[in-house]
């Protein structure tokens, strides 16, 4: 495994164990049955594609993404203040929606940089973004 392939399947991880956090931060604050439903599904689906990406770094005995503290705490209190005043469901599935855009950004930019990366990372993280475009539009209709 190259370092391009490496940074791909790091990007991916990161990615994914940061919409976790926002999710799991989020969900105390949902109060929409069926919002909640899809955000857990959402988190399962990157649960998955984080185990993925972890799995195939360990099979090439390289190092995974490690998370950094003050990161999470910057996004788990961002999370906070942007629900303080208003939680309601037309706002939670904004700030869903924003993170997800985010996300893709991020990944688009990782994908951009490590061009020589093979194929089954960048199957990977595609698969990763095509998510992220599906559930932009499922929560566009809780605006």
């Amino acid at each position: 495994m190259n370092s391009q392939e490496v940074a791909v399947y790091r990007e991916i991880q990161r990615n994914t164990e940061m919409a976790m956090k926002a999710i799991d931060t989020i969900s105390d604050k949902v109060y929409d049955e069926r919002l909640a439903l899809q955000i857990s599904r959402q988190s399962v689906k990157y649960s998955e594609l984080h185990n993925e990406a972890s799995k195939q770094l360990i099979a090439a005995k390289a190092e995974s993404y490690r998370g950094n503290h003050l990161a999470d705490i910057m996004l788990k209190t961002g999370i906070h203040y942007n629900t303080l005043l208003n939680t309601s469901t037309e706002h939670i599935a904004e700030l869903m929606i924003k993170g997800s855009n985010n996300g893709i950004l991020e990944m688009s930019k990782v994908l951009k940089h490590n061009a020589e990366a093979g194929e089954k990372p960048v199957a990977l993280a595609k698969q990763l973004i095509d998510f992220e475009e599906k559930s932009i539009g499922v929560l566009k209709d809780y605006l």
